[in-house]
């Protein structure tokens, strides 16, 4: 198995023994209890696990269910867990400095209580809030200019739109209809797209909706790495096959004889199904040096690439600028631009925070949002 995923789930069962033995002491339960709260944690902690390795062999509402009960468990796993770390930390201190009033400890299972109850209603309100933002998908505005010879193309972009059961067709009917109402003249689509196999984007309808996308040149997207994870070869045949949507794979497309669109390999192709991607030389070798030209790469990594290949933008996702806080210090400590605008050179860089979601349809600290490039060539 991939080193990674090891660490992944040997970090994700610590948290939840340490989540199960914190609170079982906080409630002091009955051993019958324990043994129902253990079983409530395992099953919500593993039911998207389940859904994800036997999607094959689960339908209808069983699939759903696993599927909503484990990524919303995501969410509170995190918040649970912070709330215990600031808890047992303050318990620390005040064994040190003693600072805390005696009347909470004159009545210790009482205040035990209240304080559980207290981080649960702060997780359920804070889930209903990260649950409306993130369906309201804001429309972020810039202006690239190149050179001044009076051409100006509306380039739409947005990224990590996650489709499943949970991003569905309703999400998806929201985005397109947004999208269309601003007339683009070309759509980019950022990489993962969907998050589900063919068979379950066909078996709930989650898809379809994509035939109604326009723009006047063309659809152009590339892969991430959840396109990977999912099959990628199946998911960009099902995609090309069935609407009017083209993979950019280390190639390039010429938009209006003005302007070169080049769209990236995501770098776990390698990982994923051992598929080098190409050095940008080598994607760029027919294409004239002075020549306007996109950049559309998944994963914001190597920003200065870029610059050197003299490209005049770059647009990535990947981050959602960590999805949920305080996930957006770790984004920010991991990459040069973990979301918004910066410039390198003659190279202006736009990563998105995405349009969708990964896990719990959740956003706190972070937009869904989708990119009008007023491109000036």
């Amino acid at each position: 198995m991939n080193p990674f995923f090891v660490a992944f789930f040997l970090v994700y069962a610590a948290v939840n023994s340490y989540i199960f033995v914190r609170c079982c002491q906080a409630l002091e339960i009955t051993q019958s209890w324990r043994y129902l709260f253990a079983f409530a944690i395992v099953f919500a902690s593993v039911a998207y696990i389940v859904a994800k390795i036997f999607s094959a062999k689960l339908h209808g509402s069983i699939y759903f269910i696993l599927t909503w009960v484990g990524s919303f468990w995501f969410f509170v796993l995190l918040y649970v867990f912070l709330f215990l770390l600031l808890i047992d930390a303050v318990r620390i201190l005040n064994a040190v400095f003693h600072f805390l009033p005696e009347i909470l400890f004159k009545n210790y299972a009482l205040t035990k209580i209240l304080l559980f109850a207290f981080v649960l209603l702060s997780i359920l309100v804070l889930g209903i809030f990260g649950y409306i933002h993130r369906s309201s998908i804001k429309v972020k505005e810039i202006n690239i200019e190149v050179n001044n010879r009076g051409k100006e193309y509306r380039i739409l972009f947005f990224s990590d739109l996650h489709i499943s059961v949970i991003n569905n067709h309703k999400f998806l009917e929201t985005l397109v209809d947004k999208v269309n109402r601003l007339e683009p003249d070309v759509v980019l689509i950022g990489g993962d797209i969907v998050d589900e196999k063919p068979e379950k984007l066909e078996e709930y309808g989650l898809t379809e909706k994509f035939k109604d996308l326009r723009a006047k040149f063309g659809i152009f997207a590339i892969t991430g790495n959840h396109e990977y994870i999912n099959g990628a070869e199946k998911i960009i045949g099902f995609i090309e096959g069935n609407y009017n949507i083209k993979f950019l794979r280390d190639t390039s497309v010429l938009i209006d004889n003005s302007f070169y669109i080049v769209g990236r390999e995501d770098r776990s192709s390698k990982v994923f199904s051992r598929r080098n991607r190409k050095n940008l030389a080598e994607i760029l070798k027919d294409i004239p040096q002075n020549a306007p030209k996109i950049l559309l790469d998944h994963q914001p990594f190597n920003l200065d690439e870029a610059t050197i290949f003299d490209f005049d933008l770059q647009l990535s996702g990947h981050t959602h600028n960590g999805q949920i806080f305080p996930l957006n210090l770790i984004t920010n400590l991991l990459y040069e631009v973990s979301w918004g605008y910066k410039r390198k050179g003659k190279t202006h860089i736009y990563v998105s925070s995405g349009v969708g979601t990964w896990g719990p349809p959740v956003k706190i600290g972070s937009d869904a949002e989708i990119v009008l490039i007023r491109f000036k060539i």
